[in-house]
C-alpha cells in the first residue's frame, strides 16, 4: 500500500530476513533497524556503509545499524526479567529494542514494528506468554506484527486499519525450519545465514566471564565496564595481577591481531620479536599507582615469556609499549607469585 511504512527489528538471520520480504510484499515500505552491541553484531560497525550495501542487493531491505552498547551495558546490571540459562538477558534484550525501535519511528515515518519472531521456536523468549510481557513492557502492544506467526495471534492495529491483509501473513510455528526455507525459496532467497543463537551472552564459557565482572568478581567494578572492555574479555587469557592490573594474552595470531586493534592510549602493549609468542594488554595501566604498575609489568612480561614458543634461553626480552615510549624487559617464566589469579 502507497504511502504506508514500517520498521523491523533486524537480526540478519533468515526469519527477519523473510517478515521483511512478507511485509514489503504488500507494497508496504520497510526499514530494517539492525541493533549491535559487543555481544551481538559489532563486527558490523567495521564498515556499516558496507553491510547496508550487501543487505540492500541480497535481499533488497533497506537496513539501519545503530549501537547499543551503552544501553546494553546498563541492563545487564540488573534485567527485569532476569537471565536465561547462561547470562542472556532474552526478554529484557527484546523490550530494549522494541522500545529504542518505537522511538524511531516518528523519525522514519513508520506506522508499526515488525519482528521476525516465531511463536514457539526459543524456549525463553518466544512462548506467548513471554511474547506477551515483550509487547506490553516495551510499550508496543498494538504496533507489533509477527509476520510470521501473525494469525496465530491477536490481530494488531495496521491489521485493524487494513495497512495490513492479515490472509496474508503466516501460521508459523516451533522449532522447524522447513517452512521458512521453503518461503526462502519462492522469495528467491538462496544465500542465508544457517541458524545460530548469535548472542555471546548465551555460550556457556563467555558469558560465565562476563557474569564474573558483572557480579563485582574482576578488577574493574560493573559500572566502570566499556565495550572495549566487553571485547577484550571476550578475548585471549586473562589474569588478575598482583598490583592491580588486568592482562590479556593472546592465544594464537588471530587473538594477538585483535588485541593490537583494541588497545587503547591508556593500555601497556607486550610483545616479543625474539621468539613466537602472545601480545599482552595490561588494560588501563595508567590507572595504576607507581609501584603496583612497576610489579605488574614485570609479571605481565614473565606471563609472555611463559606462554611464548620454548626455544633457546629461559629468559627473552619482551618489548613494553606505552604511552607513545618503548622499553625491554628481560623476563623468564615465572614462579610463584603472591597474588597472581588466573581467571578463567
Amino acid at each position: 500500500m502507497t504511502g504506508v511504512c514500517a520498521l523491523a527489528l533486524f537480526s540478519g538471520g533468515l526469519d527477519s530476513i523473510l517478515a521483511c520480504r512478507l511485509v514489503a510484499d504488500q507494497g508496504i515500505t520497510v526499514k530494517a533497524i539492525r541493533f549491535v552491541s559487543p555481544f551481538f553484531g559489532y563486527e558490523v560497525l567495521d564498515d556499516p556503509e558496507g553491510y547496508r550495501e550487501e543487505m540492500l542487493r541480497k535481499y533488497g531491505i533497506e537496513v539501519l545499524v545503530e549501537d547499543i552498547s551503552a544501553l546494553y551495558l546498563h541492563l545487564l546490571r540488573n534485567p527485569a526479567h532476569g537471565f536465561g540459562k547462561n547470562f542472556n538477558p532474552c526478554i529484557d534484550c527484546k523490550i530494549l529494542m522494541l522500545r529504542r525501535a518505537k522511538e524511531m519511528m516518528a523519525g522514519l515515518g513508520a506506522s508499526f514494528l515488525i519482528t521476525g519472531e516465531v511463536l514457539g521456536q526459543r524456549p525463553m523468549s518466544q512462548r506467548r506468554d513471554t511474547l506477551n510481557v515483550i509487547e506490553r513492557d516495551s510499550g508496543n502492544r498494538t504496533i507489533l506484527l509477527r509476520p510470521l506467526s501473525a494469525r496465530l495471534m491477536k490481530e494488531t492495529e495496521a491489521e485493524r486499519q487494513g495497512l495490513v491483509d492479515r490472509e496474508r501473513l503466516l501460521d508459523f510455528s516451533g522449532r522447524g525450519r522447513s517452512r521458512q526455507i521453503a518461503l526462502a525459496g519462492e522469495f528467491g532467497i538462496t544465500d542465508f545465514p544457517a541458524p545460530a543463537g548469535g548472542c555471546t551472552l548465551a555460550d556457556p564459557i563467555l558469558g560465565r566471564r562476563v557474569a564474573r565482572m558483572y557480579a563485582g568478581e574482576h578488577v574493574l567494578r560493573p559500572e566502570e565496564i566499556t565495550p572495549v572492555d566487553i571485547l577484550l574479555l571476550l578475548t585471549g587469557r586473562h589474569f588478575r595481577l598482583p598490583g592491580g592490573g588486568w592482562l590479556i594474552l593472546g592465544r594464537d595470531e588471530p587473538e594477538n591481531q585483535k588485541l593490537e586493534a583494541l588497545r587503547q592510549e591508556t593500555d601497556m602493549l607486550f610483545s616479543m620479536e625474539s621468539r613466537p609468542g602472545p601480545t599482552g594488554i595490561l588494560r588501563r595501566a595508567a590507572s595504576l599507582s607507581a609501584g603496583g604498575l612497576a610489579r605488574d609489568m614485570r609479571v605481565a612480561a614473565a606471563l609472555v615469556v611463559r606462554y611464548g614458543k620454548k626455544i633457546g634461553p629461559r629468559e627473552a626480552e619482551v618489548d613494553v609499549f606505552f604511552q607513545g615510549g618503548k622499553n625491554v624487559l628481560i623476563a623468564e617464566p615465572p614462579a610463584d607469585e603472591p597474588g597472581l589469579e588466573f581467571l578463567p
